[in-house]
């Protein structure tokens, strides 16, 4: 199913990525690749709905290592909501971070390769910033820096889902809308979630840290579509 088209969001984000990639290169290269990867997981959620063969549910699991194995693990369940998977933060015995995700494969190789690159990303970002503090006190304006970098691209990879479902035909070859296709596979999503798990609660990420707003204005510079949204809370890790 279109896996040129997927080759060549790889190539997008490896392009993104380089080190001689300017900001603004950048920029423009996540922005396109995200557009593309949104168009390609409603194509497969539209072809999934009338040969349900070709896209099953399925599930994951990313042990997140230090340093920075919470934000990781933010960054990560951010990205997989926004692409319609479903995320359970686990307990590990070693230092890190372990997430589960439940979603269509489809999705869950979309959240791999985004999530993969915009790490690399954030951090070589995170890398130029002139850090205002020392000891205890960089380390958390570094952490707050990098969940407000967090926060920016996943409001932008929800913004170019949003817009490819919006443009999506409706009901095309006799199958189902768009919205019911979506609707439906985000019910089988949360029913494989809550058997594998049937007792969850919520877990809040917070932040001592001032840098939020300039990591926020940072990850505005991958914008991967839609209108600029405004800096809030960096919200609750599910």
């Amino acid at each position: 199913m279109n896996n040129k088209l997927l080759e060549r969001v790889r190539a997008l984000l490896a392009k993104a990525e380089d080190e001689g990639c300017t900001p603004h290169e950048a920029e423009a290269l996540t922005a396109k690749a995200a557009e593309l990867m949104a168009r390609y997981g409603i194509d497969r959620a539209l072809l999934g709905a009338l040969r349900p063969e070709s896209d099953k549910p399925g599930d994951r699991v990313f042990d997140l290592d230090n340093p920075w194995a919470g934000v990781k693990a933010h960054l990560l369940a951010g990205l997989a909501s926004a692409l319609r998977c479903q995320c359970i933060l686990l307990s590990r015995r070693e230092p890190g971070s372990r997430v589960h995700v439940f979603g269509y494969l489809s999705d869950l190789e979309r959240t791999d390769i985004l999530f993969t690159s915009l790490l690399v990303q954030m951090h070589r970002a995170l890398a130029l910033e002139p850090v205002p503090a020392m000891g205890g006190r960089a380390k958390a304006w570094r952490r707050s820096w990098m969940l407000g970098y967090a926060s920016a691209v996943v409001a932008r990879v929800r913004a170019a889902e949003a817009a490819a479902a919006r443009t999506a035909p409706s009901g095309a070859d006799g199958g189902p809308s768009t919205a019911l296709v979506l609707a439906d596979r985000a019910l089988t999503v949360r029913r494989h979630a809550e058997q594998a798990y049937p007792n969850t609660r919520r877990a809040r990420v917070t932040y001592s840290g001032n840098g939020y707003a300039n990591g926020y204005r940072e990850g505005q510079k991958a914008d991967i579509g839609g209108a600029k949204v405004k800096a809030r809370s960096a919200g609750a890790l599910t």
